[in-house]
């Protein structure tokens, strides 16, 4: 290497790391095991249709990206605004069903996609507005009850009006013809991988999905960001440096709604189909608000950690489970005790054992870790 080509080369290397601080918003890991994890993660979603086969695997990758998006956006409300919202779900039922009444009534295509999305993201926005501004005012505890009113009316709603929602059956909708299985843009494998339009699908899921996250990251990094900080630290002390405590919030409130209604209609789209169980259920909140916890409360990226192993979970536990109760089938009681049958039991277990080891978050507890080393 000549003399002349050092400058050249710490002049590249400047380059790339002002752009990864930029794509990052200057938030970058600050670990670096949450670095090689994050990293990990990104490129086997990347490369998910081409390292692993069968539709499962596939199923789960755009999963994780879903909940990503979904986890991200219910962290803007509680680890960055401090509000304990359980309406979450019903932004993410009516992005799905948004995209599915469009599809079902209007037809298979991007027009429909487009006008299901546009109607779900002004319905969001103006339900999130209207709960923000007339809920806000008053103590935490009654908003999150007055969220959980909201939401389970909504369900209601959902399940009963089936002439247009499909009641508790869901709607079922064919996609654009880019989406279907049938569709080959490329007349060779790729990679020996044949590229369809379930592949098409799956890049669309991720790479939405990869965009929102990165827009929630400036957003927290934003001076906006740091005034909801404020404001979740304080309020008062907010309020009397001339901040308006109840526009931020709301204003927090009606952006993580629209993600959310992003997410719903991508989970939609992959699923082809969307009901109440699917969107709705309570039980998706409680599922949001634990990986909340664990990934790290105000972490970003906690919620690609937690959403990617929480879904993991979900998808591949029972399965393990029923492999090591084959491989014990000798041994007393062991069998039983790990009975795929139980696998909820033991996700509620894990789930509160790692609450336990990482009381600020596992990216807490990595970064945390990082500064006692340093």
């Amino acid at each position: 290497m000549t003399a002349t080509s050092i400058p050249a080369l710490f002049d590249e290397t400047r380059v790339r790391g002002g752009f990864l601080q930029g794509l990052l918003s200057s938030d970058l890991p600050r670990s670096r095991v949450l670095s090689f994890i994050l990293l990990a993660i990104l490129a086997i979603l990347a490369a998910t249709p081409f390292l692993f086969s069968g539709s499962q695997p596939l199923s789960t990758a755009a999963k994780i990206c879903v909940f990503i998006v979904l986890v991200a956006s219910y962290d803007l409300l509680l680890g960055y605004s401090g509000i304990v919202s359980f309406a979450h779900t019903m932004f993410f039922g009516i992005g799905g069903y948004g995209v599915a009444i469009a599809l079902e009534r209007l037809g298979a295509s991007w027009t429909s996609v487009a006008v299901g999305l546009a109607a779900a993201l002004v319905l969001s926005a103006l339900l999130a507005a209207a709960i923000g501004l007339l809920s806000l005012r008053v103590r935490a505890i009654f908003f999150s009850m007055i969220t959980l009113a909201v939401a389970s009316a909504v369900a209601v709603l959902a399940s009963q009006l089936s002439e247009i929602t499909g009641g508790e059956d869901g709607l079922s909708f064919q996609l654009p013809f880019e989406l279907r299985p049938a569709f080959r843009p490329l007349s060779e494998p790729l990679f020996g991988v044949t590229v369809n339009g379930r592949v098409v699908a799956y890049y669309l899921v991720f790479f939405v999905a990869l965009g929102v996250f990165l827009l929630l990251l400036r957003l927290v990094n934003s001076p906006f960001g740091r005034v909801l900080q404020a404001i979740r630290e304080n309020e008062f002390r907010a309020e009397a440096l001339g901040y308006r405590v109840v526009a931020y919030r709301t204003a927090a409130s009606v952006i993580s709604a629209l993600a959310a209604a992003v997410a719903g209609a991508l989970i939609a789209l992959w699923l082809r189909y969307n009901g109440p169980d699917t969107t709705l259920s309570f039980s998706i909140m409680i599922d949001i608000l634990l990986m909340v916890v664990i990934g790290g409360m105000g972490t970003m990226y906690g919620a690609v950690i937690s959403a990617t192993l929480f879904v993991l979970a979900q998808s591949y536990l029972q399965v393990l489970m029923e492999a090591g109760s084959t491989a014990l089938s000798g041994v007393p009681i062991l069998p039983n005790l790990i009975h795929p049958d139980r696998w909820l039991l033991w996700l509620g277990a894990l789930f509160i054992i790692s609450v336990y080891a990482f009381p600020g978050g596992i990216v807490g507890r990595l970064r945390q870790g990082r500064s006692s080393r340093a």
